[in-house]
């Protein structure tokens, strides 16, 4: 997707994660996914900030901090921290973690319903209808489904109260003209598709309040104090008050790049309430929604209820961050769902990562050693093998490097990791075990040679699978000599940049699950 405007800060978020629950796949996916976009674009030069956070306001936080008998920020505290563990953990390289408890998102939160109501874009009215508790929002009889409520709204009930209402309604032809003039706007395009059916349908004015009677844990309305804000519009400001709506230094981060996001929060949330927002207090929409798909256990979504929720700590605490985090973009097509299994992950690190890469970090260093003094040597020789593996280096690099600018991740991985294995092929094919028997002047020239190429292959490798895994490429780098500088250089270039550097003692980089 090219990128059109000013050069700012290439500013990248993901959803901020509800408090009320705990740290799952999907957490862990989506952050994986927006941290290696992320790491893609510093290799390229740009300068990012890329920001997370945690939604902690609303009736299920209030409701679940009271069963619990503390206070809802204390509770949040908690959840907090777990998920920041996440981060940690998963070696996510976030720049800021907002909390919408925090006062600097509170007070841009009551500056722009402020600014709203002086306008008259937020008025008061009396609302009769349905309530679902579980997702904090009214609903209308055509979000039933054959009549009856979806699962998950959990229990509707019928309610009458005065509120505060934003009026929605008076941007949707602007909203429908926009998605559809704006191809980049959501991210796939057949996603855009969903929101315009949506849209067909006459929206009604967003409730962005709720009395204090009923809840209390949430952002005052400046306006009227017995009232807070309605948990998704404030949430979604988090955008701009983490990087300073309404300072001189907001221009260099908005608009966003990417907002990266469940596809279960497109509609209506960030599709339309999000963009009308934006656009009725005079700021540029982001570039693009990223929107991806779910994980799925036998073809089914992860739910409690079903018992097939799974802890990526888990996996984690077992194999390893990058293993783990390889998986999830080796296998999810960004956009699309994905089946997740024990089993397939476990085939995964075996073949691709013990076998393919492992081994080949392996038998390289254990071969520099013996034959040549622990260094890598010179390339002096260039005969057909060794042109096809450079011609497949140069194609590989520019390959995936394209892919992921696509967000092809899992195609890139796919090109590196045929790559990788071209280079076990290549030392199939020369066979350095051998020539090392020979005292053949010629012999010990290809012998070198090749040495020196498997180490440049597997150089190029990790420097082009370190936005996916990070900590394995840059230890790679560290064993072949390599300095930290060159993890971003030599993207496209298969030289000599390792010729004499000293090679680390053999690891097993992979180990062997038991």
């Amino acid at each position: 997707m090219p990128y059109q405007g000013r050069m700012k800060n290439f500013y990248l978020t993901t959803a901020i994660d509800y408090a009320n629950g705990s740290p799952h796949l999907g957490h862990a996916y989506e952050k994986v996914l927006s941290d290696v976009i992320v790491r893609h674009m510093r290799m390229k030069g740009r300068k990012c900030h890329f920001l997370t956070g945690l939604d902690e306001h609303g009736q299920k936080v209030q409701q679940s901090a009271k069963t619990a008998g503390i206070n809802p920020l204390d509770f949040c505290d908690t959840q907090a921290a777990k998920f920041e563990e996440l981060c940690k953990i998963l070696d996510i390289s976030n720049d800021d973690y907002i909390r919408t408890s925090q006062p600097r998102h509170v007070k841009v939160v009551q500056s722009i319903l402020q600014d709203l109501f002086d306008r008259g874009e937020i008025y008061k009215a009396e609302y009769k209808g349905f309530y679902s508790a579980r997702q904090e929002q009214f609903l209308q009889e055509k979000d039933k489904i054959d009549g009856k409520w979806p699962e998950i709204f959990g229990e509707v009930t019928q309610i009458t109260e005065s509120n505060y209402f934003f009026k929605l309604s008076a941007y949707q032809p602007w909203l429908i003209d926009y998605i559809r003039s704006h191809e980049y706007f959501i991210f796939p395009r057949f996603r855009a598709k969903q929101v315009i059916e949506f849209l067909k349908e006459p929206l009604n004015d967003l409730c962005i309040s709720r009395p204090k009677e009923r809840l209390s844990w949430g952002i005052e309305l400046p306006f009227d104090t017995d009232y807070v804000t309605y948990v998704w519009f404030d949430a979604l400001v988090n955008y701009i008050s983490a990087v300073g709506y309404g300072t001189d230094t907001f221009a260099d981060y908005w608009p966003a790049d990417f907002h990266v996001i469940g596809k279960d929060i497109l509609v209506p949330p960030h599709s339309v309430y999000w963009p009308i927002m934006l656009h009725a207090i005079g700021l540029e929409l982001p570039k693009s929604l990223l929107v991806h798909g779910w994980w799925l256990s036998s073809g089914e979504k992860m739910s409690k209820s079903l018992g097939n929720i799974v802890n990526p700590l888990d996996l984690v605490n077992k194999f390893g961050a990058d293993p783990f985090r390889y998986f999830l973009m080796r296998e999810m097509n960004v956009g699309q769902d994905s089946d997740f299994s024990f089993d397939l992950f476990l085939s995964r690190y075996n073949s691709d990562l013990a076998n393919d890469l492992g081994n080949l970090l392996s038998r390289l260093m254990n071969m520099v050693h013996r034959y040549c003094s622990g260094k890598i040597p010179a390339a002096t020789c260039e005969e057909d093998f060794e042109k096809s593996l450079k011609d497949q280096a140069a194609e590989t690099s520019s390959s995936a490097l394209e892919l992921f600018d696509g967000m092809q991740f899992h195609l890139g991985l796919d090109k590196i990791f045929s790559f990788v294995r071209s280079v076990n092929r290549y030392a199939e094919q020369r066979a350095p075990w051998k020539l090392a028997k020979s005292s053949d002047t010629k012999d010990s020239e290809i012998l070198n040679s090749t040495l020196a190429n498997m180490a440049e292959a597997l150089r190029l490798a990790a420097v082009l699978f370190t936005p996916v895994m990070p900590s394995v490429s840059e230890r790679i780098l560290s064993l072949l000599g390599a300095e930290k500088a060159e993890l971003y250089s030599g993207l496209t270039e298969f030289g000599s940049t390792l010729e004499n550097r000293p090679i680390g003692e053999k690891v097993i980089l992979f180990p062997r699950p038991e």
